[in-house]
C-alpha cells in the first residue's frame, strides 16, 4: 500500500506524526499501540538526524507496545542511505517486540523524486524483527535485497522507478512461507529497472510463496511480456487478485492474457494506466465482468507522445 498525501491509515492503523525536534511534544501523544508513528526530519534543512529523533520517540512513547513505524525523510536523502535509520532500528529491536509493520522510505517528490532516494541493504530489518508482518520499501538507488527466509511476513512492497535485477532476484530466492501480498514496481531501465521476464520466473511458480494470494508486477516497461507470461503461470490458479497496472500494457499483452488460462476465479484484475485499444478494453471487461470479477480498466488514465514521424512513446506510471 502507498503512503501518501491522501493516505490516514496503514496496516489499519491510523497515522500519527510524531514531532519533530522544533514541535513542542504535548501529553496528547496517542497510546503507543493505537497508531502506525511516523518519523521523519528536513531531509533539506533539518539541524537533527532521524536517529536523534527517533531516540526521541522512544523517550516519549512506551517503544515496546509500538506496531507499525513509518520512516519518513532522513538527512540528505538524495546522497545518504539509511545505513544509520537501520541501525537504530535494529538496535531497539528487543525494545520493540510488538512491532509488525515498518515502511522505510515514505518520502514525496517535493522531498525526493522517487528514483532519487537512496537506499541501502534493508534484508537487517527482516532480521531482526522476526515477528513483522508488513515491510514496504521506498526508493531503489543504491538498494539491496540477498535471499532472506522470514517466517511471519504476510506483506512485502517495493515501489520505485526502476527496481533493479539483482534486487528482483533476491526477493525471488528468498523464502516467505506466509507472505499473501508481494508488490512490485519493477520501473524503467532508464532508472535502473533492468529485470528481465526470466527472472520473474520464480514468482510465476510461486513455489517458495505458497500462501501468495495478492501479485502486483507493475509499473513495467516491459509489461506485456509480464501479461504473456502469467498466461500459463501456475501461481494465477490460487490468486484472488491479480496487478498488472501502472505499466506498458498494450493489446498485446491483454491478448496474450486473454487467452490463456481463465481468470474467472479473480476478485480482482487491475490493468489501470494501460494502452488498450477501446475494443479491446470492452472485450476484457465483458470476459470479465460477467463472472464476477472487479475489473479496474479506466480507458483515459494513460497517455502517449506521438512524434511527426509516427514514433509513439508509451511511459510507466511512477519513472522519476
Amino acid at each position: 500500500m502507498t503512503i501518501g498525501d491522501n493516505q490516514q491509515h496503514w496496516h489499519e492503523l491510523p497515522i500519527h506524526e510524531f514531532p519533530q525536534f522544533d514541535e513542542k511534544i504535548t501529553d496528547e501523544l496517542p497510546a503507543a499501540d493505537s497508531v502506525a508513528w511516523r518519523i521523519a526530519v528536513d531531509s533539506y534543512e533539518s539541524e537533527e538526524e532521524w536517529e536523534a529523533a527517533f531516540a526521541r520517540f522512544a523517550e516519549a512513547v512506551d517503544i515496546t507496545r509500538v506496531r507499525a513505524i513509518i520512516v519518513g525523510a532522513w538527512s540528505d536523502v538524495y546522497e545518504n542511505g539509511p545505513d544509520e535509520v537501520i541501525a537504530a532500528l535494529v538496535g531497539a529491536k528487543e525494545r520493540m517486540p510488538a512491532l509488525r509493520a515498518l515502511f522505510l522510505g515514505d518520502i514525496d517528490s517535493e522531498e525526493c523524486e522517487i528514483s532519487w532516494i537512496t537506499q541501502g541493504c534493508v534484508t537487517p530489518l527482516l532480521d531482526a524483527f522476526p515477528g513483522l508482518e508488513e515491510f514496504a520499501v521506498r526508493g531503489a538507488d543504491g538498494l539491496a535485497f540477498p535471499a532472506v527466509r522470514h517466517e511471519r511476513l504476510r506483506s512485502l512492497t517495493f515501489e520505485s522507478g526502476g527496481l533493479p535485477a539483482e534486487v528482483v532476484r533476491g526477493i525471488a530466492a528468498s523464502d516467505f512461507p506466509a507472505l499473501e501480498h508481494l508488490d512490485l514496481w519493477l520501473g524503467t531501465s532508464g532508472y535502473g529497472g533492468d529485470a528481465a521476464v526470466s527472472d520473474l520466473e520464480p514468482f510465476f511458480a510461486g513455489t517458495r510463496l505458497p500462501r501468495l494470494r495478492h501479485l502486483a508486477l507493475r509499473n513495467s516497461e516491459i509489461q506485456d511480456e509480464i501479461a504473456g507470461a502469467m498466461a500459463s503461470a501456475p501461481v494465477v490458479a490460487r490468486l484472488e487478485v491479480l496487478d498488472l497496472s501502472m505499466g506498458v500494457l498494450t493489446d498485446e499483452g491483454a491478448t496474450a492474457l486473454l487467452s490463456g488460462q481463465p481468470l474467472t476465479h479473480l476478485k480482482k484484475l487491475d490493468l489501470h494506466h494501460h494502452f488498450l485499444g477501446q475494443a479491446l478494453s470492452l472485450r476484457v471487461r465483458e470476459t470479465l465482468q460477467s463472472a464476477g470479477v472487479e475489473v479496474d480498466l479506466d480507458p483515459d488514465d494513460a497517455d502517449e507522445d506521438e512524434e511527426e514521424d509516427g514514433t509513439v512513446w508509451r511511459y510507466v506510471a511512477v519513472g522519476e
